[in-house]
């Protein structure tokens, strides 16, 4: 696993992070309940990356999925310290 694995606890007892399957059991704990942060999608003009779900904006468009993934992820990071 090339990319460091985070998990924000915030002072609520809550905990938010990029979903990984080495974290699975974390996200299948009883009363877990997992929401989505973001939407990478195809749009006009290449793929956007919604993180609106987040409270944040529509970033893109870019050519390559992966580059959407990477801002999604970029934005993660900056945001909530993911």
């Amino acid at each position: 696993m090339a990319d460091k694995l985070r998990v924000v606890v915030r002072p609520d007892g809550t905990s938010a992070f990029v979903y990984h399957d080495a974290l699975a059991p974390l996200a299948q704990r009883p009363g877990a309940v997992t929401t989505r942060a973001s939407h990478v999608e195809p749009c006009p003009g290449g793929w956007s990356a919604d993180m609106r779900p987040s409270g944040g904006p529509v970033l893109g468009p870019f050519t390559l999925r992966a580059e959407a993934l990477a801002a999604e992820r970029e934005w993660l990071s900056q945001t909530w310290g993911l």
